[in-house]
């Protein structure tokens, strides 16, 4: 019985990812550069800590490009995470649905999963969204002193185009530098979006790790930006230069 649960432990999630990333020869620094995501991130599922990594939609997520990334099966990890050992939590894209009683209406199914599209929708706004928060205009740079005897009127900011490609179900909310909201809403695998606005452009992401994000044609990198859940609060310059946002004042302030 020993051995056998010697070898179940070195078999695990956190074991086999270990075991691919070592082989393909990169360390931990290296793979979370390479997938825009905080190493401790990756520490947390070789360690198999998946509680410090929030929401099950956000495990699944990084187990997933951690193991394609080194070569491993996501299908076999997912599953030998699934049932593992780890602190259960509600699942809420697996929620059941109650199959109708015979006889019953056929409108009971359709509002059925009307109900649970809409309590994904209210659960993931809770999570991702902050109460009372509104978009306010960003101070813009002072504009170097000009000459006394040349006085120069300053050019208007260029628009800064975003865009944003989603592999997995994500919120986001982007406004420009104006205060204006270019976008806001949660987004399925594989649509993408397009915007421009007054740089620098406030971007909120709720799972960050499943979007791309490209600034004028520019590919921009997450590195260091994401958080333990997933999720990433960023200012974009109209150069694709990237920096933390700076919390917003709450309604009212």
């Amino acid at each position: 019985m020993a051995s056998e649960a010697g070898g179940e432990q070195r078999c695990g999630t956190g074991a086999r990812l270990r075991g691919a990333r070592e082989n393909k020869g990169l360390t931990v620094a290296q793979a979370a550069e390479t997938l825009h995501v905080d190493a401790r991130t990756l520490e947390a599922l070789e360690a198999e800590d998946f509680a410090a990594l929030g929401a099950d939609v956000y495990v699944r997520g990084h187990l997933r490009r951690y193991a394609e990334l080194i070569g491993e099966s996501p299908a076999e990890l997912q599953e030998l995470y699934a049932s593992g050992a780890h602190a259960a939590r509600p699942d809420l894209t697996r929620i059941a649905r109650r199959k109708p009683a015979r006889g019953a209406p056929p409108l009971v199914v359709p509002a059925l999963l009307g109900l649970v599209g809409f309590v994904l929708l209210a659960l993931l706004w809770s999570l991702l969204s902050t109460p009372g928060e509104k978009p306010r205009p960003l101070a813009a740079a002072p504009p170097p002193p000009a000459a006394a005897d040349e006085p120069a009127p300053a050019a208007p900011a260029r628009p800064t185009q975003l865009a944003l490609k989603f592999s997995a179900l994500s919120w986001v909310e982007v406004s420009d530098a104006t205060g204006r909201r270019l976008l806001q809403g949660l987004y399925a695998p594989g649509s993408a979006r397009t915007l421009s606005g007054a740089p620098p452009l406030r971007v909120i992401l709720g799972n960050a790790p499943a979007v791309t994000l490209r600034v004028n044609d520019q590919a921009v990198t997450l590195a260091g930006l994401v958080r333990h859940d997933g999720s990433a609060r960023l200012l974009i310059e109209g150069d694709g230069r990237t920096r933390p946002a700076p919390p917003r004042l709450a309604r009212g302030d």
